[in-house]
């Protein structure tokens, strides 16, 4: 299904168009449960009709060539589909050369698997149209699966700048029209508000189809979260270890030593089980098989219940809610 709106739609079509996908999402959630148990790459289904991975491989902090092939190689190998990247990691030209390279020595084409980047915050607003150009020319990959506004903010403008929201409407008008040209498959926002999404969802032509943000045990997102299932856009986590940190959390490591997994597929199943998809990161080709083997056993519920009862509203990244 396409969401796109025309110029010319009326309220009562985008309102059909609009509660058409929400129902979609919902629907594709309701069967995830049963996916991650019997399909071997899990998918979830955005408001646009586009499937995504339940699983994708981070690349913030790979830099370089060498180290890109390495753990896009073993990602590749592991059953991974889903690429995560962004303008401000320096590394879309490289991530595109290991696609390009690599898709062929697994038996894939550009169309087995899903790319995701970003709009930098300095190319909020007037540049929007630059900065989507330049993130196709560097991934070299045709289209973009994925693309989604970074940040809500302006680089060098103060938090509370009041042009913030004007320059996120104007880059959305340009994500949109990539959308509608079919360079970008789907369209989203990473990091954004309560706040940030209603105001975006009041003026947008086409809905977002995601909503990457700081996901974890100490971060519930209660919220967010309600707001995502409710106007069918797909809730997708980044920083599901924590930054690293969760990693020696006591309750974690209980529930890993008990299950025999690792801390790290004990956090990310956690999320996976919610129905959420995960980006992990790793240069480390091992650490990326590990992070994969996430298929192939459940949690409990009660096991999940300690899990979530860690939730302190805790962030290791960012705080967008400054942001006007």
């Amino acid at each position: 299904m396409d969401t796109s709106l025309s110029h010319d739609s009326t309220g009562a079509e985008k309102r059909s168009n609009f509660k058409a996908g929400v129902k979609l999402i919902n629907e594709s959630f309701n069967s995830v449960q049963s996916l991650l148990m019997t399909d071997p790459q899990p998918s979830v289904l955005l408001n646009t009709g586009t499937r995504m991975p339940l699983l994708g491989l981070g690349t913030f902090h790979l830099q370089g060539q060498e180290d890109t092939n390495n753990a896009v190689d073993a990602a590749l190998a592991a059953g991974y589909r889903a690429f995560d990247t962004a303008a401000v990691y320096h590394n879309e030209t490289h991530v595109g050369h290991a696609l390009r390279c690599l898709l062929p020595k697994h038996g894939l084409s550009r169309e087995d698997v899903f790319i995701t980047s970003k709009l930098g915050p300095k190319d909020q607003g007037s540049k929007a149209r630059d900065g989507c150009l330049r993130s196709l020319e560097q991934l070299g990959l045709g289209y973009i699966d994925l693309y989604l506004i970074h940040w809500p903010g302006t680089q060098g403008m103060p938090v509370g700048d009041k042009r913030n929201p004007e320059n996120r409407a104007q880059s959305w008008e340009v994500l949109e029209e990539f959308y509608s040209e079919g360079k970008f498959r789907a369209i989203g926002v990473s990091n954004y508000t309560v706040g940030h999404i209603k105001e975006l969802l009041r003026s947008c032509k086409v809905p977002p189809a995601v909503l990457q943000v700081e996901f974890h045990p100490k971060l519930g997102q209660k919220e967010l979260r309600a707001m995502c299932k409710e106007t069918g856009v797909c809730f997708q986590a980044y920083s599901s270890l924590g930054t690293g940190l969760l990693l020696s959390d006591a309750v974690v490591q209980d529930v890993a030593k008990e299950s025999g997994r690792t801390s790290a597929q004990v956090l990310l199943r956690w999320a996976l089980q919610q129905d959420i998809p995960v980006i992990p990161k790793s240069r480390q080709p091992e650490r990326v098989k590990e992070n994969g083997c996430l298929f192939d056993f459940e949690l409990s519920g009660k096991d999940m219940e300690r899990i979530s009862a860690l939730d302190c509203e805790k962030k290791f990244c960012w705080d967008p809610t400054q942001v006007s």
